[in-house]
């Protein structure tokens, strides 16, 4: 393996080749054509690379995993750097099988898989849950500003199997080293980062130091984001602004075979909900989350197992939801608090020969708990839950001849979800004034069963295809069970079902992948038929703060059911690049991208807030430290609304984008790079509305774009 291609270290402790293949940070170098992260066969499952700084020459290559079963999409630290976004879902929002939620850009923007999203997308940083409330809530912000981590990975189809129930539809892994793993080069390293945007006067600025002496290593970062209303096509978008702070410290101690540590992360954040009534009340939510995580690793010399590895996690969250009443008088609508604890240990055994292959796995065990609890004027949303979750879980790859592989996975769950059930009338609607729901306390237990298998086969060419199946339980959540009442953030009034089934999900994907060379492709096709399938339904009627309120004309909430319905999810998402002119150490090509969901419930009726079709291409220069590239992304209108949901118009999404990097002596200048660049965004100033939004009929997205960004590392 040339060092110049890409460099694997140890100590990641995450990685599982195959089928169930968790993020892999990679370490890349000086990269000539693609940017690659790869779990081989040859490597032992689990074995993971050090987190790592981007270096020139990363920018703007498609990353392609040709060795997974699963679909990955990955972004990495250069162009974080260079979107600078606030938020998990702008970051992802134009990727191939990704949207996002929009509910408020750049603040509450939580990443949508494959028409998925909320609580069948789970959020990890370093391995464990990012334990905040915005699986609750489109309105809710993901207490992570991605400028300091080092990638971000997305996994969808069979892998989230690893992960839990609730990473049906895909898994959303954020990387960064604030629990380090490696001693830095040099003994000190880090990177400072800095941008201004036109459209909304963004401040950007984040900044990380990792250093280390004998068997010590520590880290230590900061952020803060800040930016007015933006503006769009149709004027400004009120009450946008967002404001953004945080950072953390972490410690390892780092010995022969493994390593141990632990950091302790804040994050604080305060930004308005845009839209005609949010905007009018001036509603505004201001999310803070202390978290304590551990991680550790060994490698024993001998007996039954190759690796040993552990990952723990805490925190404290909550957030006030503030806003103006009738007479203008501004004061907190609720207060919404959030315990959570977390932790996983997995055992690698060492791998056997067989008559057939080699056979190499891991066994695992989960546990998790989790306390809601809403209080003001809006705690009649949900009443306090206790949600507790134990798995195991059981993987395992056969290695055969010929590149071909085979991986098969199971995972059971005990979950056990306490809250306040609400018995609503079957119309929703109320007998009269002062008439309430009944309420009683409820327990919940069920236990999930989930199994995957696949193939994997190396082909001609430097092509590899792959054909996975799974089947996955996924348990009702405590909102899905107990809500019962006003979200004045969301405008809606929302009821829980304390009956819900479990969802089942049977799945087929298939994928060709090709990651060397000057073409490089990643696409893939699946189908998903669910069994009892979860879904916000939106009745037709509106609400006050109370129930008995509700009708037709019965206040600004609109009424949102939970219901179940069998459902057919069917997509693809194909991703490629070709080198055509060489230029200097480097080329000129072309990208192309496309991707589609088409979801139905078994009556006929379509999904509600699915992404539309999206085509894209664009052309691309990297040599001699220069990046540069022009791409229009197309989405069609989306047509195939639900049931009370407005179609939406098509939009073209215009980019351009120059940088360039250029190395230096840390000696004489104290820096080793520089990168310097200008990105523009919807340059044709296109109304963009995004079709998966509550808020699209409100809610424009950014127009005409022009970002500065800057980049030193040392």
């Amino acid at each position: 393996m040339s060092r110049k291609r890409y460099v694997i270290a140890r100590c990641a402790g995450i990685g599982f080749a195959g089928l169930v293949a968790p993020p892999l940070q990679a370490e890349e170098v000086a990269l000539e054509e693609i940017s690659v992260t790869s779990d081989k066969p040859a490597r032992r499952a689990g074995e993971g690379a050090a987190a790592g700084p981007n270096p020139p020459g990363s920018v703007g290559v498609l990353p392609v995993v040709s060795d997974r079963f699963s679909t990955v999409t990955v972004v990495s630290g250069a162009e974080l750097a260079r979107s600078q976004p606030t938020s998990l879902g702008e970051a992802l929002f134009d990727k191939p099988g990704l949207s996002a939620t929009t509910f408020a850009p750049g603040s509450a923007s939580r990443p949508i898989i494959r028409g998925l999203d909320n609580h069948r997308v789970r959020i990890l940083e370093n391995g464990t849950g990012v334990q905040d409330m915005s699986d609750l809530g489109e309105d809710h912000a993901v207490p992570i500003n991605p400028l300091i981590n080092d990638r971000i990975e997305v996994i969808r189809g069979p892998a989230g199997l690893r992960y839990g129930s609730q990473a049906v539809g895909g898994v959303v892994s954020v990387e960064n080293n604030r629990i380090p793993t490696s001693l830095p080069p040099g003994g000190v390293a880090g990177r400072v980062t800095t941008g201004y945007s036109a459209v909304d006067n963004g401040r950007n600025v984040a900044a990380t130091v990792d250093a280390g002496s004998d068997n010590v290593a520590v880290h230590a970062d900061a952020f803060r984001s800040a930016a007015d209303d933006y503006n769009t096509p149709l004027g400004i978008q009120r009450n946008s602004f967002n404001e953004s702070q945080g950072g953390a410290f972490g410690a390892s101690y780092l010995f022969e075979r493994g390593f141990v540590g632990l950091s302790f992360s804040h994050f604080d954040s305060v930004y308005g909900i845009p839209g005609l009534g949010s905007a009018a009340q001036r509603t505004r939510l201001d999310p803070v989350q202390d978290k304590l995580q551990a991680r550790g690793e060994v490698r024993p010399l001998d007996g039954p197992f190759a690796a040993i590895r552990f990952w723990a996690g805490g925190s404290n969250y909550r957030h006030n939801e503030f806003g103006t009443d009738a007479n203008g008088v501004e004061g907190i609508e609720a207060v919404f608090k959030n315990r959570a604890a977390e932790g996983r240990i997995e055992f690698d055994h060492v791998p056997v020969e067989t008559a057939f292959g080699t056979l190499s796995g891991q066994l695992g065990f989960q546990a998790d708990r989790r306390k809601l609890r809403i209080s003001g004027a809006e705690g009649g949303l949900l009443r306090p839950t206790d949600t507790r979750v134990q798995a195991a879980y059981l993987f395992e790859e056969l290695a055969l001849g010929g590149g071909l592989r085979f991986q098969a996975a199971g995972r059971i769950e005990g979950n056990r979800v306490a809250g306040t059930q609400a018995l609503f009338p079957a119309d929703f609607l109320p007998d009269g004034p002062g008439d309430e729901p009944v309420e009683s306390r409820r327990i919940r237990r069920f236990a999930p069963k989930s199994a995957s298998f696949g193939a994997l086969q190396d082909l001609p060419y430097g092509f590899v295809g792959s054909l996975t199946g799974s089947y996955v339980e996924r348990a009702p959540t405590s909102p899905e069970l107990f809500s019962r009442g006003p979200h004045e953030a969301s405008a809606t009034f929302e009821i829980g079902d304390p009956n819900l089934r479990p969802e089942r999900a049977r799945t087929v994907e298939v994928a060709i992948r090709r990651a060397d060379g000057p073409f490089r492709l990643d696409a893939t096709g699946y189908v998903t038929r669910y069994t009892g399938f979860v879904y916000k339904r939106l009745t037709g009627f509106t609400c006050g703060d109370t129930f008995d309120s509700c009708g037709i004309g019965g206040g600004d909430l609109r009424q949102v059911a939970y219901s179940q319905a069998g459902a057919t999810f069917a997509g693809a998402e194909i991703a490629s690049q070709i080198d055509l002119v060489p230029v200097g150490d480097g080329f000129a090509g072309l990208s192309a991208q496309y991707d589609f969901v088409r979801a139905q419930f078994d009556d006929g009726r379509f999904v509600p807030r699915i992404p539309p079709h999206r085509v894209g291409g664009g052309v691309f220069l990297r040599a001699d430290g220069w990046f540069a590239q022009i791409s229009l992304l197309h989405a069609f209108a989306q047509t195939q609304t639900g049931a009370l949901e407005t179609p939406t118009p098509g939009y073209n999404d215009l980019k351009a984008e120059i940088a360039y990097s250029r190395p230096l002596d840390p000696a004489v200048h104290g820096l080793s790079e520089v990168t310097l660049g200008l990105r523009g965004t919807n340059l044709l100033d296109d109304v963009i509305r995004n079709a998966a939004s509550f808020r699209k009929d409100e809610v424009v997205l950014p127009g005409r774009n022009l970002r500065l960004f800057l980049t030193a590392r040392f």
